[in-house]
Parts: structure tokens; C-alpha cells; sequence
């Protein structure tokens, strides 16, 4: 569960750039929408995707609720959820050592 967290992460961040930097933009200064609610609506669903992801996570792998509230604040933060999917990874490398 926590590779697919992680690539949840990796993916909303993607999609968080694209909204913020290129749909955006378009949007309010060339004036052109025609991307925006795709893109919109593809980060609005890849965000709740991660945050049911990461509560399954919080209550699978018991962790500390500092830890949840921190990945869930870093997540919402645009180019900060590219910090929880480096963190998850090193997490599961962090696992396979110790397998």
C-alpha cells in the first residue's frame, strides 16, 4: 500500500504543477479555458485519491498522527507532495533492507 501512496503522491504533484502552471495560465492570462476544468477536476479526484490512500496507510501502518497531518499538509502544498513521495520511497527502501 505504501508503493501505490507514493506513486499517488508523485502523480498529484504532477498534476498539481500542470493546474498551477500551464491550466492556470492559460486561463487567466491568455484567456483560454479549454483545459482548465479537465486539469482541474483530474487534480480534485488525485487528491482524494491520495488523502483516502493515506488514511488507509495511517491506520495499516499505524502511524503517529504527526506524521499523517504532516503528509497530509506537505500533500496539499503544490510542489511539496513531490517531499512526501521521496519520503515514502525512502520508506519502502527503508523496508526492503530490513526483509
Amino acid at each position: 500500500m505504501l508503493k501505490t501512496l507514493q506513486i499517488s503522491a508523485l502523480i498529484e504533484a504532477i498534476s498539481a504543477i500542470l493546474l498551477f502552471f500551464v491550466a492556470m495560465p492559460l486561463k487567466y492570462i491568455f484567456h483560454n479555458d479549454t483545459i482548465m476544468r479537465p486539469v482541474g477536476m483530474a487534480h480534485g479526484v488525485l487528491w482524494i485519491i491520495f488523502v483516502v490512500l493515506l488514511i488507509a496507510c495511517w491506520s495499516t501502518y499505524k502511524w503517529s498522527f504527526k506524521k499523517f497531518a504532516k503528509y497530509f499538509i506537505f500533500g496539499t502544498l503544490p510542489v511539496l507532495s513531490f517531499w512526501v513521495e521521496k519520503d515514502l520511497k525512502r520508506e519502502l527502501n527503508a523496508q526492503k533492507e530490513v526483509v
